[in-house]
């Protein structure tokens, strides 16, 4: 199990701008009273996309605005893997290496992030543009291997289309993300192997046939039921 703990260089206060507070509040009005605790995730959130990473004074900012002790908010902050707790580059590169991922070529995508990015696994580059994170599993298996950047997910990777990936952020582009093997979504790549052929229609009905059957046959049992009974 790893340990995720704080950078030791942290800034000397945490606020939230006008604009993330303005949210936050109406995160926090989603709840009851008393229990604006069940804000914390969606607060940690909001103060990572705010400065790009959670230190301690947004920690203690989050406890003192829900009313929690910081050690509750430390809690979750170090739980869940999606909040970075140390300073990542504009573009946080996360490949996944769990073994769907490695069954289909994550280690020559890390390979590739590295040559390309000159940085190892849980390193930034010079410039601050760029960090390399290897993550346990993106829970998209069926699209190995995966590399989220930011809140985009690039599926069906390998080394040369993770390249291009680099290559266009370093140029500024936005990126296609999604499959990057030309399939469709998680649809099977290429052409299709089963129910080639067009399937059959229907025979078509006479539908004034059946409707004359109907009435007939309605007409008959209303008849036998207005019968006199012998």
């Amino acid at each position: 199990m790893s340990v995720r703990t704080l950078a030791q260089k942290q800034p000397a206060s945490f606020a939230f701008k006008a604009e993330y507070m303005e949210r936050a509040n109406r995160v926090i009005a989603k709840y009851p009273k008393g229990r604006q605790a069940s804000a914390v995730i969606p607060l940690l959130d909001l103060a990572q996309r705010q400065e790009g990473w959670v230190s301690r004074p947004a920690i203690e900012e989050i406890a003192k605005i829900l009313g929690m002790a910081p050690i509750r908010v430390l809690e979750v902050a170090t739980f869940y893997t999606m909040f970075s707790l140390h300073p990542v580059g504009r573009h946080h590169v996360q490949v996944c290496t769990n073994l769907p991922c490695q069954l289909r070529g994550s280690d020559a995508v890390v390979k590739a992030c590295r040559e390309k990015l000159g940085c190892e696994l849980g390193e930034t580059t010079a410039d601050g543009q760029f960090t390399l994170a290897e993550v346990e599993c993106s829970g998209a298996c069926v699209n190995a291997p995966v590399v989220q950047i930011g809140d985009e997910y690039f599926e069906d990777v390998d080394a040369a289309s993770m390249g291009k990936i680099i290559d266009a952020l370093k140029r500024g582009e936005k990126l296609a993300h999604g499959p990057q093997n030309g399939r469709l979504h998680s649809a099977p790549a290429g052409q299709r192997t089963s129910l080639n052929d067009a399937p059959t229609p229907p025979p078509k009905q006479d539908l004034a046939a059946a409707k004359a059957a109907y009435d007939k046959a309605k007409a008959e049992a209303a008849a036998k039921a207005a019968a006199p009974k012998t």
